[in-house]
């Protein structure tokens, strides 16, 4: 269950982090008040995981899907660049997230 938890709070990480690009400096309400409530979410349910999973492995597990995902939006949502060296960096990530779950 702290793994489900902790893959809730990456993908609420991702979506505060893409919000903010549509709060447009914090002047638009509506997209203000979800990235505000996403992130406390994100900090909500990485907390909730940490009852069970050592700090280091979750808060890098929590961080990397936000990195990835955000990434993987950003290249879908803004056109940002897709190449090769960003998306093997992105592939590393990924491999990191895998590697430390299996470590765990």
């Amino acid at each position: 269950m702290a793994w489900f938890l902790l893959l809730v709070a990456g993908v609420c990480e991702i979506v505060w982090a893409i919000g903010l690009k549509y709060t447009d400096g914090f002047t638009r309400l509506f997209p203000t008040i979800g990235t505000v409530a996403a992130m406390a979410a994100s900090i909500g349910f990485l907390g909730l995981a940490l009852k069970s999973l050592p700090v280091g492995t979750a808060y890098a597990v929590w961080t990397g899907i936000g990195a990835v995902g955000t990434a993987a939006l950003g290249i879908y949502l803004f056109n940002e660049p897709t190449t090769l060296l960003r998306l093997s960096c992105i592939g590393c990530i990924i491999l990191g997230i895998v590697g430390l779950k299996i470590a765990s």
